[in-house]
């Protein structure tokens, strides 16, 4: 526990040196420090006020996927956490070369204190985070985003206040970001709809895993392909791409199945009335949301994109 002024922060000491793949490997305990302990340092940031926790250490940001979010907000949490962070391309790399994960890892684990990767496939993260002696971050892969559920969290949390016996309500695409909000919804005892075409539903191991984190928080997890059903009362309506990064090929088959599940005025009217709108951004308007939603006064996507820096600091803070 530190006191910085009146305010108390708490870290999760339990992440204490530990790697970030998906947040299934965390407790309902830590994914809701996580999200009061971004709570916390975004406030002392409105104020001027960034606690030196991280000084003298540095994180080094491997992208094999274009970023705007991952790559600003962990930098610049880095910076405000009184430590360094050292983007590091893929292509610019050994690694591009051919050089092996374990080479890397190992190598890396002598110049750095911990490792964000933004990469295509989970297998490859994985087997850099058990190779390496210092803590591995997700910043994203084909099957997780958990830091976008974080500060989805974080973003609900600020809005509606307590997030046990929410809903929220994911329309689109069983994607990475679809995965990682499914069990962080779980883990904090939300309601959580998703309603995807035939076809492109959430893994199965995924719900298979996050109905059994439910079971213990009370939260409720469930899928349809009815789009209505899944907003129905929600408190909160989210979607995605349905094209994401490396799916471009698919771009027109696509956009055929998935007609009928673009939010728009008609299906958000059957949300509650104060509902919010999320989107993990870039955004398609026209496709996956109308521009009357996006842009609309129930839109918190800016700030939601904010608080990837408020949820990643707590992080970077927690593991290091």
């Amino acid at each position: 526990m530190f006191m910085t002024g009146m305010q108390e922060m708490v870290l999760v000491e339990s992440l204490k040196g530990k790697d970030l793949l998906a947040l299934d490997q965390l407790s309902g305990d830590e994914v809701k420090g996580l999200v009061e302990l971004g709570v916390v340092l975004k406030k002392l940031g409105s104020e001027g006020r960034y606690p030196k926790l991280l000084a003298g250490k540095i994180l080094g940001m491997i992208f094999e996927k274009h970023s705007t979010r991952t790559r600003i907000s962990f930098e610049s949490g880095m910076i405000q956490l009184g430590g360094h962070a050292m983007y590091l391309n893929s292509r610019d790399m050994q690694i591009g070369r051919g050089e092996s994960v374990y080479d890397t890892a190992h190598v890396l684990s002598g110049y750095l204190d911990a490792i964000m990767i933004r990469a295509n496939k989970h297998t490859m993260v994985q087997e850099l985070a058990d190779e390496a002696s210092i803590p591995v971050i997700n910043g994203l892969t084909d099957i997780y985003h958990p830091c976008q559920a974080l500060a989805d969290l974080l973003t609900v949390r600020e809005v509606k206040g307590a997030l046990e016996g929410r809903k929220i309500a994911y329309v689109g695409d069983g994607n990475n970001v679809a995965h990682s909000l499914i069990i962080a919804a779980a883990h904090t005892g939300m309601e959580i709809a998703v309603a995807t075409p035939e076809g492109y539903e959430p893994s199965p191991d995924v719900m298979e895993t996050a109905v059994a984190i439910a079971g213990k928080t009370g939260g409720q997890v469930s899928w349809t392909s009815d789009p209505v059903k899944a907003v129905s009362g929600a408190d909160a309506v989210y979607t995605d791409t349905w094209t994401s990064m490396g799916q471009e090929e698919e771009t027109a088959a696509r956009l055929q199945a998935f007609k009928g599940f673009m939010v728009d005025d008609a299906l958000v009217k059957h949300a509650k009335e104060d509902y919010m709108f999320l989107h993990c951004l870039p955004a398609h308007r026209g496709e996956e949301v109308s521009a009357s939603v996006i842009d609309g006064p129930n839109s918190y996507i800016f700030q939601q994109a904010e608080n990837r820096l408020h949820a990643q600091k707590a992080v970077l803070a927690s593991i290091l």
